[in-house]
């Protein structure tokens, strides 16, 4: 089997945000992506748990792509990271059928 690198990207977001992150995902050029419930954590605010009562919580969105991508993503985020206490993981992965990514 070939692998081949690629960035994952993982965002952590509070959930009103979800459009606008899917439309700096379209816009970089990243298509594919996947959006998962987060139901509590801690950071350097503090603890913080999903409010059921609102329907506000944090998710993660996922995706895998190429470093060229992922760069146009982080640039079109920098500005939101302080603003909207997002968090923008990169890293790098080996993928099999890297043509898909």
């Amino acid at each position: 089997m070939d692998m081949v690198t690629r960035k994952r990207i993982e965002i952590l977001a509070d959930a009103p945000l979800l459009p606008r992150l899917i439309d700096a995902l379209l816009a970089s050029g990243i298509a594919d992506h996947t959006v998962l419930p987060v139901l509590a954590g801690a950071g350097s605010t503090g603890r913080w748990s999903e409010d059921r009562l609102t329907g506000t919580g944090k998710l993660v969105v996922m995706a895998i792509t190429s470093a060229d991508h992922a760069a146009a993503l982080a640039d079109r985020l920098a500005p939101l990271l302080d603003s909207h206490r997002l968090l923008l993981m990169l890293s790098e992965v080996e993928v099999i059928r890297g043509d898909r990514f």
